[in-house]
């Protein structure tokens, strides 16, 4: 009997300590592909509604205690300035939810040195993205940017409005978050510019080119 409560006593004291370390490893997790979207296509709110998605999303797993900015550029519109994506998520370095470094700086982000990949780009629960081969696909992440992370000129829409269109006109950027050795090389199936979503900025519309409306998150302090 004693030798089974000591049993009990050692593995109750070794689950405490896994769950210790899980839940230390999530407060230091900086990066993460939002596990769900607005729910309304690429209509986030603007840039304050996608970082609110961020910062609930981060509280929810934990990771609360940092100001979270969602990577995604505006173009500029009716007298306000375009902001580039590159420029809202602090210099890094930041880690996923499991404590892999996906990138040291802004320069390695946007660089080769980026470790961007579908085992790497986890949402805030630490689990895997849905890529291709999976069912449903949901590679597609909106990002409204280019290749170095800056914004589109003004002209044709490439951020559905600035995240503010949920219809049938206009258009986002989006990236591959589960990009391989074959096709990482940007422009084409690049993290975070891979081609414009099509047919609008609805949540139908995302989905039919393998989509969900999700987008990265990074801590920006």
């Amino acid at each position: 009997m004693r030798a089974k409560c000591a049993g009990l006593v050692a593995a109750t004291g070794l689950l405490a300590l896994s769950a210790s370390a899980v839940v230390a490893q999530t407060a230091e997790m900086s990066f993460f592909v939002t596990s769900t979207g607005s729910g309304k296509g690429a209509d986030l709110g603007g840039l304050e509604g996608a970082d609110a998605i961020c910062q609930r999303l981060a509280q929810a797993a934990g990771a609360g205690g940092k100001t979270w900015r969602a990577y995604l550029s505006t173009q500029a519109v009716g007298g306000a300035a375009a902001v580039n994506a590159r420029d809202r998520i602090g210099a890094g370095p930041w880690r996923n939810a499991k404590g892999t470094v996906v990138a040291s700086s802004v320069a390695d982000l946007h660089g080769a040195a980026a470790s961007l990949t579908k085992q790497s780009a986890l949402n805030e629960k630490g689990e895997t993205v849905n890529g291709r081969g999976d069912s449903p696909n949901q590679h597609d992440i909106l990002t409204g940017s280019q290749a170095d992370g800056t914004a589109f000129g003004p002209g044709e829409d490439r951020t559905c409005g600035n995240y503010t269109k949920s219809g049938a006109e206009g258009a986002v950027m989006v990236g591959h978050h589960d990009r391989t050795g074959l096709d990482d090389s940007p422009p084409a199936k690049s993290w975070n510019m891979s081609h414009l979503s099509r047919g609008g900025c609805s949540q139908d519309a995302l989905k039919g080119t393998g989509g969900a409306g999700l987008f990265y998150c990074f801590a920006s302090n």
